[in-house]
Parts: C-alpha cells; sequence; structure tokens
C-alpha cells in the first residue's frame, strides 16, 4: 500500500513547518486540508502558508476557489484523492497537513457521498431560522435528527450544519449513517498520521496570540475590510479571522477590542481542534515540550514515520 503523512493538529502548532520539512526528507508534496484556505482572498485570515514558509516544496489544494463558491467534504475527498494520486504516480510521498478533522477523517475513512439533491429553497429557510432563533439554535435541529454530527459540529460552522440537515431533507437519512455504510471500503492507502500537542497549554495560547499579531501587521484588517464589503460570500463572513473585525467596521467596538476578540476565538478554536484528534486513536502525538523548536518536532516525528515505515519492511 503507497504511505500518506498526515501532520494534523491544533492552529499555530507549527503543523505547516513540520509538513515542509518532512516533505524535504521524504521525498513529498504538501496537501492542505484546511476548510479556509481553499479559498481565495483570504491568505492571511486562513494563515496559508506563504510562498516563502512553502521553500518551493509543492502545496496543493490552497486558493483556488472563491469565497462566494459552495465547497463540501465530498468535494474535498474527491479533490484529495486526486491530488494524492497524482503525487504518487510522480514517486513522490503526499503529506496531508491541516487541522480540519472532518476533511481529515472523511478522507483517510475513505468515505463516499451520495448525490443527495440541492434544496436552495431549504437552505434559505435554514438561514433565515438560524439568523431569528440563533446558531445554537440550529444546531439543537441538528442534534435532534443526527446527535453523532451535530456533535462533530460547532454552530458558528451554520453552512455544514443547514448541509446535513439538508442531506436528511433530500435523502432520509443522516450523514452519520451516509458514513457508517460507505466506511464498508477501506481506504486503498496507509497513514501514517502525527498531530503536535503541547504539554503546556499556555505556550500554545502564546503562540496564537503572538500568530495574530503578526497577522495584523500582514494586513488582515484590510483583507477583512474586503470581505466585509463582498456580503455575497458567506464563508467569509464566518471564517475566524474575518467576523471578529466587523465590528471594528460597523463602528461598534474598538480595533483592540476586537483583535482580543480575535485571539479569544482563536484559542477556543484550537481547543475543538485538540478535542477532536484525540477522539482518533491512530493519531500519534508528538509531545512538544518547553523549550522545543522546529528541530526537536521533526526529530519526534521521525522517530515515529521510519518505526512505522520499517514494520511494512
Amino acid at each position: 500500500m503507497d504511505n500518506i503523512i498526515v501532520v494534523c493538529g491544533p492552529t499555530a502548532s507549527g503543523k505547516t513547518a513540520l509538513a515542509v520539512e518532512l516533505a524535504k526528507i521524504y521525498g513529498g508534496e504538501v496537501i492542505s486540508a484546511d476548510s479556509m484556505q481553499i479559498y481565495t482572498d483570504m491568505d492571511i485570515a486562513s494563515a496559508k502558508a506563504t510562498p516563502e514558509e512553502q521553500q518551493g516544496i509543492p502545496h496543493h489544494l490552497l486558493g483556488f476557489l472563491d469565497p462566494s463558491e459552495s465547497f463540501s467534504v465530498a468535494d474535498y475527498v474527491k479533490l484529495c484523492n486526486k491530488a494524492a494520486h497524482d503525487i504518487l504516480s510522480r514517486g513522490k510521498t503526499p503529506i496531508l497537513c491541516g487541522g480540519t478533522g472532518l476533511y481529515i477523517s472523511s478522507f483517510v475513512d475513505n468515505l463516499t457521498f451520495d448525490d443527495s439533491q440541492t434544496d436552495y429553497a431549504f437552505r434559505e429557510e435554514m438561514r433565515k431560522f438560524a439568523d431569528e432563533n440563533g446558531n445554537a439554535a440550529l444546531l439543537e435541529k441538528l442534534r435532534e435528527i443526527d446527535p453523532e454530527t451535530a456533535a462533530e459540529l460547532h454552530e458558528n460552522n451554520v453552512g455544514r450544519v443547514i448541509r446535513a440537515l439538508e442531506v436528511y431533507k433530500t435523502t432520509g437519512h443522516t450523514i452519520s449513517e451516509a458514513k457508517r455504510m460507505s466506511r464498508q471500503s477501506p481506504s486503498p492507502y496507509r497513514f501514517i498520521m502525527l498531530t503536535i500537542d503541547y504539554a503546556d497549554r499556555s505556550v500554545l495560547h502564546e503562540r496564537i496570540n503572538r500568530r495574530v499579531d503578526l497577522m495584523m501587521k500582514a494586513g488582515l484588517p484590510d483583507e477583512a475590510r474586503r470581505c466585509f464589503e463582498q456580503p455575497d460570500r458567506p464563508t467569509a463572513a464566518q471564517a475566524i479571522g474575518c467576523k471578529e473585525l466587523y465590528p471594528y467596521f460597523r463602528g461598534e467596538k474598538t480595533l483592540e477590542e476586537c483583535v482580543e476578540e480575535l485571539k479569544l476565538r482563536t484559542r477556543q478554536y484550537a481547543k475543538r481542534q485538540m478535542t477532536w484528534f484525540r477522539r482518533d486513536s491512530r493519531i500519534r502525538h508528538i509531545i512538544a515540550e518547553d523549550g522545543d523548536g522546529l528541530t526537536e518536532l521533526v526529530a519526534k516525528a521521525r522517530e515515529i514515520i521510519d518505526a512505522e515505515l520499517n514494520s511494512t519492511i
């Protein structure tokens, strides 16, 4: 079986830098597994790897879709399979890197998705319901019919909550039921899955705060304002890094207050990511100790990867 390395974990944990170094060592190319990095015009908010950070390593599934376009997990799995096949056909190793657990688990578990119909009237009805009753009430609707999927989604991920409700309405079965049925065909790939964990959670929080400060200096307010001025891009309006600055643009809060809110929301998002990845026993944890830099993380990752590769020889 062909090997695929997966580098997952919370935002600002150092996934991108680790994936690039592993790509150099194992002759790999990186496939993004981030639900926001697929979009154009959101480079800073989504912490998309810059050309300098990519260091000449080819990156796939980055910045190819306008934020006004819809994109599903099924779309991601299809494109990820295509990218992995292309990389392997050239004798390279795919390295899946990102923090969107739903994307990663769906690809690793080789989930297949039916072609459920699109019901635009229903989507609009659900968006109106969320606007009038709150995102939590919308998620509760999903919890009543599909508690498994509801447990995997955050209430602010309105698009995916509506999609899960839409699948049930148009097909008569839930997304979790579809997942169970589709797992009957195992993946053709062998996965070596790694995540970065910080022994001291405050270190990760400091990394998040520092990243937000750097994003602000890099021009995040201008990028967020462009999204704010294009209301036909609902995805951008939901993205962490954009929506937290909207109260500043509306004159409701100071920029400093919005930045602190952004740091808080990002830390909360990181906690949800860590909870997701801890549920998967297949993922090996790289523990970042106090003082560990990239060199130490690479050494720990190589120890796990080489042991896995040698076990197949």
